[in-house]
């Protein structure tokens, strides 16, 4: 059935929006629909692109998710993760669908990579189109990249392209990944600051971004999913190391979640020129990233 919140653009495969999806409905649908995934790296998946235009920032929330993250408020110009938390209910819409083949609970956001071309005014209007770029094999089972783009009067001015696993038994010893089990570098950063976390950082986040995933939430619905306590969102984690280390008006971000930060706990944010990385006190890697200038596109700019 076809939601009546959203229409055709006449340009397949663009399905035009009229609003974002609410998150609660789809986390529900994608858990119902867990079992009867089958994931693998050639598996079939939705070839749509959901895009929501006209879209104006709610202040409010903007306001809110700036405290929670540790950005400043009231600045003239989006945080750099911001745009994430816009289109993540299209992601979710996607993910959560008939036609995608990874279960939504339990899968992981193994990374992002984020350009900002310009600074996004906080009072712009803006069109997210989000889409599935495709599935890769990983040690550990399936990725799926799921790629954002906010534009602005037609030109893109920020994008993403974020990483999901779905884990899973494999076979063959060529499947692709990155390291992600949290030991440090031969070369660690310096410390620069530590930071305590409340147990209710998941909730007030979960407010301030939408995203109430219930790993999230309570140490009981954690454990659910094999945690032994609540889990800090990745993209918060992210979110708080680019507030302390700063972003120029265009940058290209890249990080990757190495392993889960435990509330409540104690982390350390280490940096050093471009790069960074959240650490917890036995040293412990769960981000490590960079900021760079953006990649020249094809004309040399």
């Amino acid at each position: 059935m076809t939601d009546p919140s959203a229409r055709s653009t006449g340009t397949a495969p663009g399905l035009l929006l009229t609003r974002a999806p609410a998150l609660t409905p789809l986390l529900a649908r994608g858990a119902l629909r867990a079992p009867f995934r089958r994931p693998a790296p050639d598996a079939s998946f939705p070839r749509t692109r959901l895009v929501l235009p006209d879209l104006r920032v709610d202040l409010v929330r903007l306001a809110a998710y700036e405290r929670v993250c540790g950005f400043a408020t009231g600045e003239d110009a989006l945080p750099v993760t911001y745009p994430h938390v816009l289109g993540f209910p299209l992601a979710m819409r996607l993910m959560s669908g008939r036609d995608f083949p990874l279960p939504l609970p339990g899968l992981v956001h193994t990374s992002i990579e984020i350009t900002r071309h310009t600074d996004l005014p906080v009072t712009g209007t803006y069109e997210l189109g989000v889409y599935v770029a495709g599935l890769a094999p990983h040690r550990r089972g399936t990725e799926a990249a799921v790629v954002t783009e906010a534009r602005a009067d037609g030109a893109v001015v920020w994008e993403s392209r974020s990483t999901y696993l779905a884990r899973h038994r494999t076979t063959g010893s060529t499947a692709a990944s990155r390291p992600s089990d949290g030991r440090p570098g031969p070369d660690p950063l310096p410390v620069v600051a530590e930071w305590r976390l409340a147990a209710d950082l998941g909730r007030r986040y979960g407010v301030a971004s939408g995203d109430r995933n219930p790993i999230h939430l309570h140490p009981l619905t954690a454990r659910l999913f094999g945690f032994p306590r609540t889990v800090a969102h990745g993209m918060w984690t992210v979110a708080r190391c680019l507030a302390a280390h700063g972003t120029p008006r265009s940058a290209r971000v890249r990080a990757e979640f190495r392993a889960p930060v435990l509330l409540p706990g104690t982390v350390r944010y280490a940096a050093a020129g471009g790069r960074f990385e959240l650490r917890g006190t036995d040293g412990r890697v769960h981000v490590r990233g960079r900021v760079d200038p953006p990649a020249p596109g094809p004309d040399g700019s």
